[in-house]
């Protein structure tokens, strides 16, 4: 199938405008489980710095958006005037980045069977997104649409755990590991590509209280808790931003990222 935007239900969507995804039952869930909070998922995650975006492309013109979600990472590409293609299986995703990014060709699909033609793209990128595929299939598939010379880029924003507030944060809206020290667990990509390269940035989000809260209802340990666990974590949350020294006066949350980007050329 070529790379021309096609009707979400046009590339064989399951039930509630999903495609079948890769992923053992509690992950699948938990990845299924933003199609719920697309909406929010759009208005509160943060975009990724242009340091960051620049450095994963290189020179790529012609990118494939893998996982896109609702155009985060997209919006970036847009902005350094790349020819952008964004594939993701959730349909409410998809509707999403057409209003943040509309213009952009978006497809249904998956990052173990992309519906793009042998050597179609530059650069393949995945923000957020690497750890819900499943590897073996996925690093077959990139190397497939891949043009010689192609690259690989892989980005996650994780919240910075340092910062006191932050962390105490995560630990509310139980945070099953500090992200920014354990990437390199996901990031394990293999043949046929070869070694890994890592850049970091670091940066701060400045946002209200009220976007801050709409992020945590976009994660998705939030969204597949019961109603109870969902309404205990937002009044934690909302008792440590009114009472942590750090954070209590501001009208204005400052929360630190921490940006980090991996790239991998497919080997000889």
């Amino acid at each position: 199938m070529g790379a021309n935007e096609t009707g979400a239900g046009e590339t064989g969507a399951g039930e509630a405008g999903v495609v079948d995804a890769a992923g053992d039952a509690p992950d699948l869930r938990h990845a299924l489980s933003f199609a719920a909070a697309a909406d929010a998922y759009a208005k509160a995650r943060p975009s990724y710095p242009v340091e960051a975006v620049a450095w994963l492309v290189g020179d790529a013109e012609r990118i494939l958006d893998l996982g896109a979600g609702t155009g985060k990472l997209t919006q970036a590409l847009v902005a350094l005037d790349r020819d952008v293609v964004a594939v993701d299986p959730i349909e409410e995703m998809l509707d999403e980045l057409s209003i943040a990014v509309p213009g952009v060709p978006r497809i249904l699909g998956t990052a173990e069977d992309i519906p793009l033609d042998d050597e179609d793209v530059d650069a393949v990128v995945a923000g957020q997104a690497w750890h819900w595929f499943d590897r073996r299939r996925a690093t077959a598939e990139i190397a497939r649409v891949l043009r010689p010379g192609g690259v690989l880029g892989l980005v996650w924003n994780s919240r910075d755990g340092s910062v006191d507030w932050m962390r105490r944060a995560g630990e509310i809206m139980h945070e099953r590991h500090d992200a920014a020290a354990d990437l390199e667990g996901y990031v394990r990509i293999g043949a046929p590509f070869g070694p890994v390269a890592e850049h970091v940035v670091r940066w701060t989000d400045r946002m209200s209280r009220a976007r801050f809260l709409d992020l945590v209802r976009s994660r998705s340990y939030y969204l597949t808790a019961t109603p109870a666990d969902q309404a205990a974590t937002i009044a934690a949350l909302e008792e440590l931003l009114a009472t942590h020294p750090e954070v209590r006066d501001v009208e204005e949350l400052e929360v630190p990222y921490v940006t980090r980007c991996f790239r991998a050329e497919p080997g000889e």
